[in-house]
């Protein structure tokens, strides 16, 4: 019996060490043979989250999204101490006294801050426990990583997940799940593409048959096209604004192409020649010229992830289009843009902002889709 009851505990320890694996791969087959796992995971609040630059989205298995909040902290500079996330944080962006900073952990789509990165994720994880209770077991967590990223930053961001509470932690790349989100066939053998513009980065990726066959990641996007506003405020009308100025003129006078009626819009900021308020008119034009820059980097991502696409799949992308998701996408114009330089039929998805974390969600639903894209991610080499 003695001898019975040390190969069951060697046999217990083994599973156990299996079991807390870091590799999600290893865990999900894993689930499969451990019955008290797959069972307990069925009562558990699964969680898909798109972890942007901008935003983070989170849905939960059968309750669809319940959090769209700004990526953003505010810590006490001198203890450290997080003092608001999402929301609140946001509002003191740019009004912070000395003592409290405001920061984004997320810059060009990549984590730049894993301690206040992983405190953002427990902040919503812990979210969705408040408000539909703990469940019984921990939840699976899907989450949207940057085509591009680094096996260094798919270990954080799947580490964080995994210190935020989560059961078992899997990446699925956004362009990936933002063509699944959009509706997009990625199973089939038929092309598709999608070009995902977050705030940080534009993802531009061809899919096939579950898997990613060409794919261009730059970072020119949300924030680079505020950032072309604060240059350009500054070096023609010797004005300095900020970062929400900025985004606010790009969403009511941004656009990307010609208007049918061209309009004017009041930009406020400090002059810096006497470093008094100070108010100029500017037109969708001037905005437009302001944004050229970063559109023609757009621009050029999609032409070359089209001049590396395999000419069969090409003939399937004239047929089919192509599908542009994000918040960057519904800059004005951007879509006839694009069509207009690529040849291509072009047309922006439903509720483009949402289209990552829905994808994330619909995977996660369908277990034989979450493993093929999962290993998708985990046998492809990011770009170099």
């Amino acid at each position: 019996m003695d001898r019975h009851g040390e190969h069951a505990r060697a046999a217990a320890g083994l599973l156990r060490t299996l079991l807390a694996s870091p590799f999600p791969l290893i865990e999900g087959y894993l689930n499969v043979i451990n019955p008290l796992s797959s069972f307990l995971g069925m009562f558990s609040h699964d969680i898909a989250i798109d972890l942007g630059t901008a935003n983070t989205l989170v849905s939960v298995r059968g309750r669809g999204i319940v959090i769209d909040e700004p990526s953003v902290v505010a810590i006490d500079r001198v203890t450290k101490r997080v003092l608001a996330i999402g929301v609140e944080a946001k509002r003191m962006v740019g009004r912070t006294p000395a003592s409290i900073i405001a920061v984004r952990p997320l810059r060009d789509g990549v984590i730049s801050d894993f301690a206040t990165t992983e405190k953002m994720l427990q902040y919503f994880i812990r979210s969705v426990h408040e408000r539909f209770g703990m469940g019984v077991g921990k939840p699976r967590v899907v989450v949207g990583i940057p085509s591009g990223a680094t096996e260094v930053e798919k270990r954080a961001v799947h580490d964080a997940a995994v210190a935020a509470g989560a059961r078992s932690a899997y990446l699925i790349e956004e362009p990936m799940a933002a063509a699944i989100g959009a509706g997009l066939p990625v199973m089939d053998a038929a092309g598709s593409m999608c070009v995902d513009i977050g705030g940080g980065t534009t993802e531009v990726a061809v899919i096939a048959l579950g898997g990613i066959v060409r794919s261009q990641s730059a970072r020119a996007a949300g924030d680079a096209m505020d950032s072309a506003i604060m240059d350009y405020a500054r070096q023609v009308h010797n004005l300095l604004i900020g970062e929400r100025t900025a985004e606010q003129l790009k969403i009511t006078a941004g656009s990307a192409f010609p208007l049918d009626d061209e309009v004017s819009a009041d930009l406020r900021g400090r002059d810096l020649a006497t470093g008094l308020p100070k108010s100029v008119e500017v037109s969708t034009v001037e905005v437009r010229d302001a944004l050229s820059p970063v559109v023609n980097e757009i621009v050029r991502t999609v032409r070359a992830t089209i001049e590396t696409t395999p000419p069969e799949l090409v003939a399937d992308l004239m047929m089919h289009g192509i599908a542009m998701t994000g918040g960057g996408s519904l800059l004005r114009g951007l879509d006839r843009k694009v069509a207009m330089e690529t040849r291509f039929p072009v047309y922006v998805g439903e509720d483009p902002l949402r289209c990552v974390v829905r994808g994330c969600a619909d995977a996660l639903e369908e277990t034989e889709t979450l493993q093929k894209v999962q290993s998708a991610v985990a046998s492809r080499r990011p770009p170099r």
